[in-house]
């Protein structure tokens, strides 16, 4: 498990292209090196209602929130945020150049007794190497 969820306001969609902003958060996490690949998710879901500071109409948000198995220390876990929020923030040049954008990631660690996985994807993953 890391999945990374992201949230993001209907009219960003207007100003760059989700798919590819995705793909970079994703390829920040496989060249971090510390998540298993087979547990890595990336998904993105448009608020098509969303009140942001000030309800001008120009504001845009990308709410991201990365859920990590246990097991790793805060450095470890800092260094992987710094590495894909540097990644989105690159990918999202555009919207931040504006005065009309907010961007922020999260990082949560999942507490073992209380996640419950069954997933193949591992085994299948596992022969490739």
């Amino acid at each position: 498990m890391p999945h990374l969820s992201m949230e993001y306001s209907a009219g960003l969609e207007a100003r760059c292209d989700m798919q590819t902003v995705a793909r970079t958060a994703y390829q920040a996490m496989i060249e971090e090196g510390i998540f298993p690949m087979g547990g890595i998710r990336v998904r993105a879901y448009r608020a098509d209602i969303a009140i942001v500071a000030d309800d001008h109409p120009e504001n845009d948000f990308l709410a991201m929130t990365l859920a990590v198995g246990a097991g790793r220390d805060t450095d470890t876990l800092k260094a992987a945020g710094d590495t894909i929020f540097a990644a989105v923030q690159g990918a999202l040049a555009g919207p931040l150049g504006t005065p009309h954008f907010a961007l922020s990631l999260e990082i949560r660690v999942i507490d073992p007794a209380l996640s419950w996985k069954d997933t193949p994807i591992h085994a299948r993953l596992s022969k490739k190497d």
